[in-house]
């Protein structure tokens, strides 16, 4: 069984279809896997929606609709939420002052990939899905097995 951990960067094309979203489909049609996201990320999510109808690339109805498949997806197991912890933000802030010197490194991907490498250290990960090409190269930094869809 592959277990994935999503940034928003990457699931948000499960839902809005855009450049990698066959990629994270081809996730999703997997028969034995298992999906997770952080709070954050879930909370990342509905705000992407949100972006994208003050940007026009959808109606309010339609982000009402992915929000929806969203929520579906929560409650039939699908995706796993997995809270953010004091651990989390700590480990956030080592991984900002070991890497936001020389890359990108922002304060909501640090959290995600405190998230990431937590769960490698309890073996509910095997592969990072980010769409990020900087939180990706940290991610390998730190070992991670990443994903760019």
């Amino acid at each position: 069984m592959a277990q994935y951990f999503f940034d928003t960067s990457a699931i948000v094309k499960y839902y809005h279809r855009e450049a990698g979203s066959p990629a994270v489909e081809s996730i999703f049609a997997q028969a034995d896997r298992k999906v997770r996201i952080s709070s954050l990320g879930f909370l990342e999510i509905q705000s992407a929606f949100a972006m994208k109808v003050r940007s026009r690339e959808l109606s309010r109805d339609a982000a009402g609709i992915q929000r929806s498949r969203l929520l579906l997806d929560v409650a039939a197991g699908e995706i796993e939420i997995y809270k953010m912890t004091d651990l989390h933000f700590g480990t956030a802030q080592r991984l900002i002052g070991d890497h936001a010197f020389v890359s990108r490194l922002r304060t909501l991907d640090a959290l995600q990939l405190a998230m990431a490498i937590d769960l490698t250290e309890q073996l509910l990960l095997d592969f990072f899905v980010v769409a990020d090409a900087a939180l990706s190269a940290v991610a390998v930094t730190v070992g991670l097995k990443v994903i760019n869809p």
